[in-house]
Protein backbone atom coordinates (compact mmCIF):
# COMPACT_ATOMS: atom_id res chain seq x y z
CA UNK A 1 0.00 0.00 0.00
CA UNK A 2 0.95 3.62 -0.48
CA UNK A 3 -0.09 6.20 2.10
CA UNK A 4 0.08 9.98 2.19
CA UNK A 5 -0.66 12.57 4.82
CA UNK A 6 -2.43 15.63 3.44
CA UNK A 7 -3.92 18.86 4.74
CA UNK A 8 -7.59 19.69 4.33
CA UNK A 9 -9.19 22.67 6.07
CA UNK A 10 -6.11 22.91 8.32
CA UNK A 11 -6.63 19.29 9.41
CA UNK A 12 -4.05 16.58 8.78
CA UNK A 13 -5.60 13.48 7.23
CA UNK A 14 -4.38 10.12 5.89
CA UNK A 15 -4.96 9.07 2.32
CA UNK A 16 -4.51 5.85 0.37
CA UNK A 17 -2.89 6.13 -3.05
CA UNK A 18 -4.14 4.11 -5.98
CA UNK A 19 -3.02 4.83 -9.56
CA UNK A 20 -2.06 8.43 -8.74
CA UNK A 21 -5.40 9.16 -7.06
CA UNK A 22 -5.59 9.88 -3.32
CA UNK A 23 -8.53 8.51 -1.33
CA UNK A 24 -9.50 10.14 1.97
CA UNK A 25 -9.65 7.29 4.50
CA UNK A 26 -11.93 9.25 6.84
CA UNK A 27 -14.56 9.29 4.11
CA UNK A 28 -14.34 5.51 3.74
CA UNK A 29 -14.02 4.21 7.32
CA UNK A 30 -14.56 6.46 10.34
CA UNK A 31 -13.20 3.81 12.72
CA UNK A 32 -9.63 3.99 11.42
CA UNK A 33 -7.02 5.96 13.36
CA UNK A 34 -6.52 9.53 12.16
CA UNK A 35 -2.70 9.45 11.89
CA UNK A 36 -0.47 7.24 9.80
CA UNK A 37 1.67 6.39 12.83
CA UNK A 38 -1.37 4.94 14.61
CA UNK A 39 -2.45 3.02 11.50
CA UNK A 40 0.99 1.44 11.15
CA UNK A 41 1.12 0.59 14.85
CA UNK A 42 -2.24 -1.19 14.60
CA UNK A 43 -1.12 -3.60 11.89
CA UNK A 44 -3.33 -6.48 13.09
CA UNK A 45 -6.49 -4.42 12.53
CA UNK A 46 -6.10 -1.06 10.79
CA UNK A 47 -3.54 -2.15 8.19
CA UNK A 48 -5.70 -5.15 7.30
CA UNK A 49 -8.70 -2.86 6.84
CA UNK A 50 -6.63 -0.56 4.64
CA UNK A 51 -5.59 -3.54 2.52
CA UNK A 52 -9.25 -4.49 2.13
CA UNK A 53 -10.09 -0.90 1.17
CA UNK A 54 -7.28 -0.95 -1.38
CA UNK A 55 -8.73 -4.09 -2.94
CA UNK A 56 -12.15 -2.44 -3.11
CA UNK A 57 -10.67 0.72 -4.66
CA UNK A 58 -9.03 -1.45 -7.32
CA UNK A 59 -12.53 -2.68 -8.21
CA UNK A 60 -13.74 0.89 -8.74
CA UNK A 61 -15.31 1.66 -5.36
CA UNK A 62 -15.06 4.84 -3.22
CA UNK A 63 -14.63 7.27 -6.11
CA UNK A 64 -16.41 9.93 -4.06
CA UNK A 65 -13.53 9.75 -1.56
CA UNK A 66 -10.95 10.94 -4.13
CA UNK A 67 -9.32 14.22 -3.08
CA UNK A 68 -8.75 16.83 -5.77
CA UNK A 69 -5.44 18.73 -5.62
CA UNK A 70 -4.57 17.83 -2.01
CA UNK A 71 -1.82 19.63 -0.12
CA UNK A 72 0.63 16.81 0.49
CA UNK A 73 2.69 16.82 3.68
CA UNK A 74 5.45 14.46 4.74
CA UNK A 75 3.94 10.98 5.24
CA UNK A 76 4.97 11.13 8.90
CA UNK A 77 4.86 14.88 9.64
CA UNK A 78 5.42 14.50 13.39
CA UNK A 79 7.80 11.59 14.02
CA UNK A 80 8.76 10.72 17.56
CA UNK A 81 12.44 10.82 16.56
CA UNK A 82 14.66 11.00 13.49
CA UNK A 83 18.00 9.21 13.27
CA UNK A 84 20.14 9.18 10.15
CA UNK A 85 22.67 6.43 9.44
CA UNK A 86 25.85 6.26 7.34
CA UNK A 87 25.34 2.96 5.57
CA UNK A 88 26.61 3.28 1.96
CA UNK A 89 30.28 2.32 1.71
CA UNK A 90 30.78 4.00 -1.69
CA UNK A 91 29.75 7.39 -0.33
CA UNK A 92 31.90 7.11 2.79
CA UNK A 93 34.95 5.71 0.99
CA UNK A 94 34.81 8.20 -1.89
CA UNK A 95 34.25 11.17 0.40
CA UNK A 96 37.28 10.20 2.48
CA UNK A 97 39.39 9.59 -0.62
CA UNK A 98 38.48 13.07 -1.85
CA UNK A 99 39.91 14.47 1.39
CA UNK A 100 43.08 12.38 1.10
CA UNK A 101 42.02 9.99 3.86
CA UNK A 102 42.07 6.19 4.04
CA UNK A 103 38.83 4.31 4.56
CA UNK A 104 38.04 4.26 8.27
CA UNK A 105 38.13 0.62 9.53
CA UNK A 106 35.39 1.21 12.12
CA UNK A 107 32.89 1.54 9.28
CA UNK A 108 32.95 -2.26 8.90
CA UNK A 109 32.58 -2.91 12.62
CA UNK A 110 29.18 -1.36 13.34
CA UNK A 111 26.60 0.94 11.70
CA UNK A 112 26.80 4.52 12.93
CA UNK A 113 24.05 7.17 13.08
CA UNK A 114 23.27 10.60 14.47
CA UNK A 115 20.10 12.28 15.75
CA UNK A 116 18.61 14.95 13.51
CA UNK A 117 15.77 17.41 14.11
CA UNK A 118 12.44 15.56 14.13
CA UNK A 119 10.66 18.94 14.34
CA UNK A 120 11.99 20.11 10.95
CA UNK A 121 10.19 17.57 8.77
CA UNK A 122 8.71 18.62 5.43
CA UNK A 123 7.09 16.95 2.44
CA UNK A 124 7.05 17.89 -1.24
CA UNK A 125 6.99 21.55 -2.24
CA UNK A 126 8.79 24.75 -1.31
CA UNK A 127 11.44 24.77 1.42
CA UNK A 128 12.68 28.00 2.95
CA UNK A 129 16.15 28.43 4.45
CA UNK A 130 18.33 31.18 5.86
CA UNK A 131 21.18 32.95 4.08
CA UNK A 132 23.89 30.96 5.88
CA UNK A 133 22.18 27.71 4.87
CA UNK A 134 22.82 28.63 1.24
CA UNK A 135 26.57 28.74 1.85
CA UNK A 136 27.30 25.44 0.06
CA UNK A 137 23.77 24.06 0.43
CA UNK A 138 23.59 20.41 -0.52
CA UNK A 139 21.03 17.69 -1.17
CA UNK A 140 21.41 14.14 0.13
CA UNK A 141 19.72 11.28 -1.73
CA UNK A 142 18.52 8.72 0.80
CA UNK A 143 15.79 6.26 1.76
CA UNK A 144 14.11 6.26 5.16
CA UNK A 145 12.10 3.73 7.12
CA UNK A 146 9.39 4.20 9.74
CA UNK A 147 9.22 1.97 12.81
CA UNK A 148 5.74 0.54 13.37
CA UNK A 149 5.99 -1.21 16.74
CA UNK A 150 7.74 -0.78 20.05
CA UNK A 151 10.86 -2.78 20.76
CA UNK A 152 14.19 -2.87 22.56
CA UNK A 153 17.31 -5.01 21.99
CA UNK A 154 15.93 -6.08 18.62
CA UNK A 155 18.02 -8.69 16.81
CA UNK A 156 18.83 -8.11 13.15
CA UNK A 157 17.20 -11.39 12.12
CA UNK A 158 13.87 -10.09 13.48
CA UNK A 159 14.26 -6.38 12.80
CA UNK A 160 12.53 -6.19 9.40
CA UNK A 161 9.27 -7.04 11.21
CA UNK A 162 9.48 -3.61 12.85
CA UNK A 163 9.54 -1.66 9.56
CA UNK A 164 6.20 -0.09 8.71
CA UNK A 165 7.23 1.48 5.43
CA UNK A 166 9.79 3.20 3.22
CA UNK A 167 10.06 6.81 2.01
CA UNK A 168 12.31 8.90 -0.22
CA UNK A 169 14.44 11.23 1.90
CA UNK A 170 16.20 14.44 0.89
CA UNK A 171 18.32 15.45 3.87
CA UNK A 172 19.32 19.05 3.17
CA UNK A 173 22.74 20.08 4.41
CA UNK A 174 24.41 23.44 4.94
CA UNK A 175 27.99 22.35 4.33
CA UNK A 176 29.77 25.52 5.46
CA UNK A 177 28.02 25.41 8.83
CA UNK A 178 28.52 21.65 9.08
CA UNK A 179 32.26 21.76 8.35
CA UNK A 180 32.84 24.54 10.90
CA UNK A 181 31.01 22.85 13.75
CA UNK A 182 32.40 19.36 13.12
CA UNK A 183 35.94 20.64 13.62
CA UNK A 184 34.92 20.54 17.29
CA UNK A 185 34.27 16.77 17.00
CA UNK A 186 30.55 17.22 17.65
CA UNK A 187 27.58 17.27 15.36
CA UNK A 188 26.39 17.60 12.70
CA UNK A 189 23.96 20.07 14.24
CA UNK A 190 23.22 23.47 12.64
CA UNK A 191 24.42 22.15 9.31
CA UNK A 192 21.60 19.59 9.34
CA UNK A 193 18.79 20.71 11.63
CA UNK A 194 16.81 23.08 9.39
CA UNK A 195 14.97 20.79 6.97
CA UNK A 196 14.60 17.13 5.98
CA UNK A 197 12.07 16.31 3.28
CA UNK A 198 10.22 12.99 2.96
CA UNK A 199 7.69 11.60 0.55
CA UNK A 200 5.63 11.78 -1.38
CA UNK A 201 4.41 8.41 -0.07
CA UNK A 202 5.04 5.92 2.65
CA UNK A 203 5.22 2.56 0.88
CA UNK A 204 4.60 -0.62 2.89
CA UNK A 205 7.17 -3.44 2.56
CA UNK A 206 4.84 -5.74 0.63
CA UNK A 207 4.76 -3.19 -2.21
CA UNK A 208 8.48 -3.69 -2.95
CA UNK A 209 8.68 -7.42 -2.17
CA UNK A 210 9.40 -8.22 -5.83
CA UNK A 211 12.56 -6.07 -5.70
CA UNK A 212 14.12 -8.04 -2.85
CA UNK A 213 17.68 -9.28 -3.36
CA UNK A 214 20.34 -10.83 -1.16
CA UNK A 215 22.21 -8.47 1.19
CA UNK A 216 25.97 -8.03 1.10
CA UNK A 217 28.05 -11.04 2.11
CA UNK A 218 28.03 -11.66 5.88
CA UNK A 219 25.13 -9.25 6.40
CA UNK A 220 21.58 -9.89 7.61
CA UNK A 221 18.25 -8.34 6.62
CA UNK A 222 16.10 -7.43 3.68
CA UNK A 223 17.75 -5.70 0.75
CA UNK A 224 16.04 -4.24 -2.33
CA UNK A 225 17.12 -3.47 -5.89
CA UNK A 226 15.72 0.06 -6.17
CA UNK A 227 17.23 2.61 -8.55
CA UNK A 228 17.80 6.00 -6.91
CA UNK A 229 18.27 9.23 -8.90
CA UNK A 230 18.42 12.94 -8.22
CA UNK A 231 18.04 15.81 -10.68
CA UNK A 232 18.62 19.50 -10.03
CA UNK A 233 16.77 21.85 -12.39
CA UNK A 234 15.97 18.89 -14.66
CA UNK A 235 19.60 17.80 -14.98
CA UNK A 236 20.49 14.43 -13.47
CA UNK A 237 23.34 14.75 -11.01
CA UNK A 238 23.14 11.50 -9.02
CA UNK A 239 22.36 7.84 -9.60
CA UNK A 240 22.72 4.92 -7.20
CA UNK A 241 20.90 1.86 -5.90
CA UNK A 242 19.35 0.91 -2.58
CA UNK A 243 20.86 -2.59 -2.83
CA UNK A 244 24.33 -1.08 -2.39
CA UNK A 245 23.74 -0.34 1.30
CA UNK A 246 26.61 -1.96 3.19
CA UNK A 247 24.63 -2.11 6.44
CA UNK A 248 21.01 -3.23 6.12
CA UNK A 249 18.20 -1.45 7.94
CA UNK A 250 17.81 -4.61 10.03
CA UNK A 251 21.39 -4.29 11.26
CA UNK A 252 20.95 -0.57 11.85
CA UNK A 253 17.83 -1.26 13.93
CA UNK A 254 19.76 -3.79 16.01
CA UNK A 255 22.45 -1.20 16.72
CA UNK A 256 19.99 1.60 17.51
CA UNK A 257 17.79 -0.52 19.77
CA UNK A 258 20.65 -1.83 21.91
CA UNK A 259 19.52 -0.81 25.39
CA UNK A 260 17.14 1.76 23.86
CA UNK A 261 13.45 1.44 23.15
CA UNK A 262 12.16 2.23 19.66
CA UNK A 263 8.62 3.53 19.20
CA UNK A 264 6.04 3.63 16.41
CA UNK A 265 6.74 6.69 14.30
CA UNK A 266 10.52 6.72 14.78
CA UNK A 267 12.25 7.51 11.46
CA UNK A 268 15.62 6.09 10.44
CA UNK A 269 17.48 7.30 7.33
CA UNK A 270 19.91 5.23 5.28
CA UNK A 271 22.54 7.86 4.82
CA UNK A 272 23.65 9.14 1.44
CA UNK A 273 23.85 6.75 -1.50
CA UNK A 274 27.05 6.79 -3.54
CA UNK A 275 27.21 9.99 -5.70
CA UNK A 276 24.19 11.18 -3.70
CA UNK A 277 25.33 14.71 -2.80
CA UNK A 278 27.32 17.61 -4.21
CA UNK A 279 29.92 17.31 -1.45
CA UNK A 280 30.99 13.93 -2.83
CA UNK A 281 30.51 14.89 -6.48
CA UNK A 282 32.49 18.12 -6.14
CA UNK A 283 35.28 16.36 -4.27
CA UNK A 284 35.58 13.71 -6.96
CA UNK A 285 35.49 16.30 -9.70
CA UNK A 286 38.23 18.42 -8.13
CA UNK A 287 40.40 15.37 -7.37
CA UNK A 288 40.32 14.42 -11.05
CA UNK A 289 40.49 17.95 -12.50
CA UNK A 290 41.81 20.94 -10.55
CA UNK A 291 39.78 23.30 -12.76
CA UNK A 292 36.48 21.55 -11.92
CA UNK A 293 33.72 24.03 -11.10
CA UNK A 294 31.85 23.17 -7.89
CA UNK A 295 28.07 23.09 -7.88
CA UNK A 296 25.83 23.79 -4.87
CA UNK A 297 22.13 24.38 -4.48
CA UNK A 298 21.06 27.97 -5.17
CA UNK A 299 17.87 29.84 -4.23
CA UNK A 300 14.94 28.77 -6.43
CA UNK A 301 16.60 25.50 -7.50
CA UNK A 302 14.33 22.48 -7.92
CA UNK A 303 15.41 19.06 -6.67
CA UNK A 304 13.71 15.89 -7.93
CA UNK A 305 14.47 12.57 -6.27
CA UNK A 306 13.10 9.33 -7.70
CA UNK A 307 13.32 5.84 -6.24
CA UNK A 308 11.89 2.75 -7.91
CA UNK A 309 8.64 1.82 -6.18
CA UNK A 310 8.77 4.76 -3.77
CA UNK A 311 7.85 7.60 -6.10
CA UNK A 312 9.27 11.04 -6.85
CA UNK A 313 9.95 13.70 -4.22
CA UNK A 314 10.06 17.22 -5.68
CA UNK A 315 11.18 20.27 -3.70
CA UNK A 316 12.40 23.76 -4.44
CA UNK A 317 14.64 25.75 -2.11
CA UNK A 318 14.10 29.43 -1.38
CA UNK A 319 15.68 32.17 0.70
CA UNK A 320 13.70 32.92 3.83
CA UNK A 321 13.09 36.65 4.24
CA UNK A 322 12.31 37.72 7.78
Amino acid sequence: MKFVTFLENQQEKVGLVWQDAIYDLTKINHNLPTTLIDILADDEFSLLICQQITNEISRGEYKKAIIKEPQILAPIPHPSSFRDAYAFRQHVETSRLNRGLDMIPEFDQFPVFYFSNHQAIQGPGKVYAMEKHFDRMDFELEIAIVIKKEGINIKAENADEYIGGFMVLNDLSARALQMEEMKLNLGPAKGKDFSSMFGPYLVTPNEIENYKVAPKENHIGNCYDLEMTCSVNNVEVSRGNFKDMHWTFAEIIERISYGVKLFPGDIIGSGTVGTGCFLELNGTGKRKDSSYQEQWLQPNDTIEMSVTGLGKLVNSVHLYNQ
